[in-house]
């Protein structure tokens, strides 16, 4: 069991490293809201992190401020539970209509391994840190 909770998090941790690195080159990420941004600076990411839920924002408003960024592509990591789900499939189509890429990639690959047992992003700190705890 332990072998297979350790190659979790392991997948995790590759994920996370693999989307610091992708910011770092410029591309932003989209997430819900500030804890969640406090969540991906916690675990290393530091490039441009926008939020889409802060202060009553619709997603027209959110799909202007990243067309302002300029960016070609952008990284979609809204929440896993229902609401984040219906909102990353429709970022997903209101960025594609204004001709940016929306890369949901790393938001399929994390809700495959953690889908189940947490619901949004601001979580992952507090459940990687529950994986290692139990691979001791």
């Amino acid at each position: 069991m332990s072998t297979k909770l350790k190659e979790k998090e392991e997948k995790i941790q590759q994920i996370i490293t693999k989307l610091a690195e992708e910011s770092a080159k410029g591309k932003p990420i989209i997430v819900e809201g500030k804890k969640d941004e406090q969540t991906l600076r916690i675990l290393g990411v530091n490039g441009v992190i926008v939020t889409v839920k802060t202060g009553g924002k619709s997603f027209l408003e959110a799909t202007a401020e990243i067309e302002k960024l300029g960016a070609r592509e952008v990284i979609l990591l809204l929440d896993f539970d229902r609401r984040g789900t219906e909102g990353t499939l429709r970022l997903q189509r209101s960025l594609e209509r204004s001709r940016i890429k929306a890369n949901a990639m790393f938001w399929c690959d994390l809700r495959a391994l953690v889908g189940r047992e947490i619901q949004c992003i601001e979580s992952l700190t507090s459940y990687l840190s529950t994986l290692q705890e139990k691979t001791k």
